[in-house]
């Protein structure tokens, strides 16, 4: 059923995001339009409608928003820290297996992240959970790039767990639970990307996981510049992202994925 659902859910997407669907109805329309059928114009203008509310207003940063402020850090480190757990979702498998090299893509704080508390907290244990989530894909799992960049930048390779079965947030959460089996009252970290967090942090929950949020990559702001600098595919993909994770929690949360329709802290 796991695999079922895993499949379902990235045909879905290929075609409902955002950028592909609203081209799709341009396309559609112009060709009715072309047909001389007038109601053409409405898929038309839709379609074209979509891509001028990104370029044209903050409705990139408006949906992510909301999700990057639901969980902050806490306002002082915790003193002590039993492990910290790195979300897989910022490396780049094929490129990896490509060029023989590790390839992150725009999440790679979450890598580097890694770095900064292991050096922070030297008793911590690490974790890092990613298997591979696309559908196709060559042979390098997200743990194996993993592995390797960390290798690269010092860490001792003794000193961090793998997870290399998970496709999914879900997954992450239920399979390291199982690797690292924590106990009640260890403080753990979860480190992912802040538009993220909320749904992270439910499904740890639901899995009987309670972790502190230790958000990164952030990619929304309060000022002006924060809100209109980016250019336009960076705006239209932070808008696919966005509206992905608003689908993601209500999607978990039917599922029974997640604790909360929205998680709070």
């Amino acid at each position: 059923m796991d695999t079922i659902l895993h499949i379902l859910s990235k045909t879905f997407w290929l075609v409902a995001r955002p950028g592909t669907f609203a081209l799709l109805l341009a396309c559609i329309g112009l060709a009715l339009v072309w047909r001389g059928r007038r109601w053409g114009r409405w898929p038309l203008a839709v379609g074209l409608g979509v891509y001028v509310a990104v370029l044209a207003t903050p409705l990139a940063p408006w949906v992510v928003m909301p999700l990057e402020d639901r969980f902050a850090r806490p306002a002082a480190p915790p003193a002590r820290v039993d492990g910290v757990i790195v979300l897989g979702g910022a490396v780049d498998q094929n490129l990896t297996e490509a060029r023989g090299i590790p390839a992150l893509n725009g999440a790679a704080e979450r890598m580097t992240e890694l770095v900064a508390l292991a050096r922070r907290y030297p008793e911590a244990r690490l974790a890092f959970t990613g298997g591979q989530g696309s559908l196709v894909h060559g042979r390098l799992t997200e743990a194996d790039v993993a592995r390797r960049l960390f290798a690269a930048l010092g860490v001792p390779e003794g000193r961090v767990a793998y997870e290399d079965r998970s496709r999914n947030t879900w997954e992450n959460a239920v399979f390291t639970h199982r690797l690292l089996e924590p106990k009640p009252g260890e403080t753990w970290l979860l480190v992912t990307s802040a538009s993220h967090m909320p749904r992270s942090v439910g499904a740890f929950r639901r899995a009987g996981w309670q972790v502190v949020p230790w958000p990164v990559n952030y990619r929304t702001g309060h000022g002006f510049a924060a809100l209109y600098d980016a250019p336009f595919p960076e705006r239209l993909q932070m808008f696919e992202a966005g509206l992905r994770e608003w689908l993601g929690l209500l999607v978990y949360r039917v599922l029974g994925r997640s604790d909360a329709l929205f998680p709070a802290p």
